[in-house]
């Protein structure tokens, strides 16, 4: 066994002495003085172990990927693998929600008091729910929102209000509907990565970001869709200034601004497209004007809510209040400000563990005398503002438990860290492992 092989090892090792610890002490602190407000620490779970009509598609998806994604992922034409990746993505998510049913997995996991189906009658009058808005988030004020309303901007619940307009109703469309988009996450980084850093680098990733843990909790809920929506932001981004193009930049900062209205917390993208912008920045110099229809595009929404009588800062304020009247002013940030970072293992993995590690000595190392090299400093940097957006939100105390959902849009950046890895097949079936594990002995909630 060669060093750099033995430290990959130790790095995941920490992390799964990370989880365990977390598994430990949460359990104690629950326990004794149930302040964690979770049933199964770190995570939003109850165990019970199961199997389910999922279970024999998800072995097949995971089998399959392990043994022939690798060489797939290397050998089909780009515009092959790209729609092969979603696909893939697609049934491993799905088939992992449906391990608990199509009931409990799918079609009423959008449904429950906490959820966004819940209000579709009370926006019957868009406008004048958008007008009123803000005075329903406080848990004092008068039919207070449900939890996942009051805690994101409106063009959440928008979402599945325009779906129940078109004839998509219930939990089934919903449901779905997260579950197709979000698997889409998963293309917007492979483009990224080729558009910014390298092809090769992508395809290397393709297999990870199909099987990624974070599947368990992509089927089914909203934070999948805003995964995908910042993702699509991001990957934009980086083909607008890379290709110089005006209509990327301007589709780009669009996204950008529907980002943030999906919830407040994605403002944090802004540091993955800082990355974004400084590795593309040569594109940038040469046309200039490309920083035009993305600042354009970035205040459109904002400029429709606003005028609509939304008031984003105002709803933050108040969230944050609301935040601190529910579980979130119980919960210690002592035990969360690390046990977040246990979640973090979970949804991406002993992999990313693994591949972080390697991505710190790209950083530290910092060659670039070959392409190659100069294509891992590139996705090195990528990963590491990912990385920094979740630290951010870990130290800001608003992120205090439900992270294995509420960060997706972070953790589908730390993935693409298993590029730099080698024996893939390995890693890959320690992570299908993981997911299974998950799935089969622990039912998620939110």
């Amino acid at each position: 066994m060669n060093r750099s092989l033995r430290r990959d090892l130790y790095a995941a090792g920490a992390a799964a002495l990370l989880v365990t610890a977390a598994v430990l002490t949460g359990r104690h602190i629950q326990g004794t003085s149930r302040t964690l407000f979770v049933d199964w620490p770190p995570l939003l779970a109850s165990w019970g172990p199961h199997v389910g009509p999922g279970t024999p598609a998800a072995l097949v998806v995971a089998i399959a990927t392990v043994a022939y994604g690798p060489i797939l992922a290397a050998r089909l034409p780009w515009r092959t693998l790209l729609p092969l990746a979603w696909g893939t993505a697609t049934a491993w998510i799905g088939s992992l929600a449906l391990i608990d049913g199509w009931d409990r997995g799918i079609a009423h996991r959008l449904t429950t008091r906490h959820e966004y189906l819940q209000v579709i009658a009370r926006f019957d009058d868009i406008p004048a729910a958008l007008r009123d808005f803000t005075h329903h988030i406080l848990l004092d004020s008068p039919d207070n929102w449900p939890a996942h309303i009051a805690g994101h901007p409106p063009a959440a619940t928008l979402t599945f209000v325009l779906l129940d307009r078109i004839g998509l109703r219930g939990g089934g469309w919903a449901g779905m509907w997260c579950v197709i988009v979000g698997a889409t996450a998963c293309v917007a980084v492979l483009v990224t990565i080729r558009a910014l850093a390298d092809e090769a680098l992508a395809r290397r990733v393709a297999p990870f970001l199909v099987l990624a843990p974070a599947a368990v909790w992509m089927g089914t809920s909203a934070d999948a869709y805003f995964a995908a929506v910042a993702a699509w932001a991001v990957a934009l981004l980086a083909l607008a200034v890379t290709r110089r193009s005006l209509w990327w930049a301007g589709a780009s900062g669009l996204l950008f601004g529907l980002t943030c209205y999906l919830s407040y917390g994605l403002t944090l993208v802004a540091l993955i497209a800082a990355a974004v912008l400084a590795l593309g920045r040569h594109g940038i110099r040469e046309r200039p004007a490309l920083l035009v229809p993305l600042l354009a595009g970035l205040a459109v929404v904002p400029a429709a809510f606003t005028l609509a009588g939304f008031d984003w800062w105002e709803a933050y304020h108040l969230l944050v209040t609301r935040y601190h009247q529910g579980a979130g002013g119980t919960r210690p940030y002592g035990y969360w400000v690390w046990a977040n970072l246990a979640c973090t293992v979970l949804i991406t993995g002993l992999a990313t563990a693994a591949g972080l590690r390697r991505t710190g000595a790209v950083l530290l190392h910092r060659r670039t005398d070959t392409p190659d090299r100069a294509a891992e400093a590139r996705l090195a940097l990528l990963v590491s503002a990912a990385l920094l957006a979740v630290l951010v939100a870990d130290l800001s105390g608003m992120s205090k438990a439900e992270t294995e959902r509420i960060w997706l849009p972070f953790a589908v950046w730390l993935l693409p860290a298993c590029a730099l890895l080698p024996r893939p097949r390995a890693w890959l079936t320690a992570q299908a492992l993981l997911a299974l594990l998950l799935n089969h002995l622990l039912f998620t909630g939110w």
